[in-house]
Order: C-alpha cells, then structure tokens, then sequence
C-alpha cells in the first residue's frame, strides 16, 4: 500500500488535510463539509451565496476546522486565488469536492428544451461543468507537488438516466462530470490521485423543495428505500473516497439514490 505522509487515525481519518468544497451554503455541499471537518480535515467552505459565513460560523462554533470562501467559481482569476491562497497558508491542499450547481427550473418542474434559452444553457454549462475543470486544472498541481489528492465530483441521477424534474442542460453537465472525471482519473493515476464521481439521487436540500409540497411528497414516495436521502448521506460517501482505504479506486462512479437506479 502506498505510503502517506500523515498518520491516519481511524477516528479522524482527514486529520492533517486540507479540503476545499464547493456549493457548501447549504444542501449536499454543507453536508459534505460538515463531515469532512469532524473527521479532521480543515475545509475551505467555498460558496457566492451570503449565506456561507452563517454556516461556517456554525460549523466553527462546534469546534469544527471550516472556513469560508465567498467566491463566484464562474471566474478563473478568483479560482486560482483561492487555490494560491490554500497553498500559502495551509502548503498543501489534498482533497477538492466539486459541488457547486445550479439548475434553474419553472416552479419546481424541469424546463423543456424550447424553454431552455442558450444564454441560460451557457450559465449552466458554466457553473456545473467549466467550473469543475477549472478548478480541478488549478488544484491539481498542488496534489501533484505530494503525489497525494483526492477530487470528487458530484454528478447526479439526472447523468445517468432521465429524470422528470431535470432539464437538459443540467442533464448534460452531469453526463459531462463523468466524462471529465474519468479522463482525469486516467491522467493522474500514476501520481497517488484519485478521482471518483459521487451520483446522488434525490437529496434534501434547496434544489429539491422547489415546487409544491404535493409535488415533493410524490417524488419521494417514488423513492424504494422509503424517503429522501440527507446531505450528510453524501458526505459520508465522499469522506470514503477521501480517504486512505480508497486508493485503489479510481475513475469510479458510486449512485447514493435509495435504489430509484439501479445500473
């Protein structure tokens, strides 16, 4: 097995990294990063909504090693800021989750494709897709410096099959997450970095409270495990696929969906 440069103690087995999470406000992001942190890494929260600081001031407030980062992850010159200031203030930065998305519906229902205007499609293929390489472009090389890291990119149900409340743009990223990821993955094996998809199904969060609550309640009852899943049943997924034991694996994609897809 290869070596790490850090203990790992099965109770906090992040103790020592560095982690970087993205869309983490609130929703699966916030669960991801709330997992991360009480298994010892220290996270740099990353997130455009106000409502960051709040959740990280929580988070702090249990004793929990988070910061925050209001940035707009559309703009490259403030995503190699964040990663240059990772670097200088922590010399390392060894897990990177790709969160962040956006998908703008009509009340909770999916936009067909006659909705769908090219400007909206390219806001999307910006925050969900370009984003995640950027990001994973200028993070890379931090890994690199370790031969250590981790990236996982959260993908959706909506990227494997159709899904009634997802519109095509948001579909599309989502199939392009997994893409990217394996090509990255094949890239940077031989360099002690992994890179895994994460595919959650329907998870509570602000995403999926849109529309009525008739509307909700259905959609869960589709769901065969009998309700609909929590943010921080992704997280611990993704603390999985950060840690030591998941070295092997690599360009892998794990479906967290409560069995509504079952390839």
């Amino acid at each position: 097995m290869p070596e790490t440069d850090l203990p790992v103690d099965i109770r906090f087995p992040h103790a020592g990294r560095v982690a970087v999470v993205t869309g983490a406000a609130g929703g699966i992001g916030l669960g991801i990063a709330r997992v991360l942190a009480e298994r010892g890494a220290r996270v740099i929260a990353v997130d455009r909504a106000p409502q960051l600081h709040e959740a990280v001031r929580s988070m702090s407030s249990e004793g929990l090693e988070v910061e925050g980062a209001e940035i707009d992850i559309t703009n490259e010159q403030a995503v190699r800021a964040l990663i240059a200031s990772t670097q200088r203030r922590h010399d390392r930065l060894d897990i990177l989750v790709n969160n962040a998305a956006i998908h703008p519906k009509n009340a909770g229902e999916r936009n067909s494709v006659a909705e769908i205007s090219t400007a909206q499609w390219q806001e999307v293929m910006s925050v969900n897709l370009t984003a995640v390489f950027v990001l994973c472009r200028e993070a890379l090389p931090a890994m690199q410096a370790r031969r250590w890291g981790r990236v996982v990119n959260i993908s959706s149900r909506a990227g494997r099959a159709p899904v009634a409340t997802a519109g095509a743009h948001y579909a599309a990223t989502k199939a392009g997450i997994i893409g990217l990821s394996r090509m990255l993955a094949s890239e940077f094996a031989g360099q002690g970095i992994t890179v895994n998809c994460v595919a959650p199904g329907r998870i509570s969060s602000p995403l999926t409270q849109q529309g009525s609550a008739q509307r909700q309640a259905g959609l869960n009852a589709t769901i065969p495990v009998g309700r609909i899943g929590a943010p921080e049943e992704i997280g611990h997924t993704v603390s999985f696929l950060a840690g030591e034991g998941a070295a092997y694996l690599t360009g892998a994609l794990i479906d967290v969906n409560g069995g509504t897809f079952m390839p």
